[in-house]
């Protein structure tokens, strides 16, 4: 299981958790998903590697909270 980043353009970030980062990008840029649909197109700026879902969704909700958030920003800069 990953946690991925993607951005846009303008430096839009959407934090998700998939098996497959580049298929779910895929689906990020199809319009298949309402929350990303109307700021396409996105790419992949980060991802790693969790061992399981459960380690995964307590990284997901780390990066996508305030704090979390800011930790990002600094990391992926």
């Amino acid at each position: 299981m990953y946690v991925y980043v993607i951005a846009n353009k303008e430096n839009r970030l959407y934090v998700g958790m998939s098996e497959c980062p580049e298929k779910r990008l895929q689906e990020h840029n199809s319009g298949k998903t309402k929350s990303t649909k109307g700021y396409m197109p996105w790419k992949i700026i980060y991802t790693q590697e969790c061992k399981n879902h459960a380690e995964a969704r307590v990284l997901e909700k780390c990066w996508k909270s305030g704090v979390g958030r800011e930790k990002l920003k600094a990391m992926i800069r």
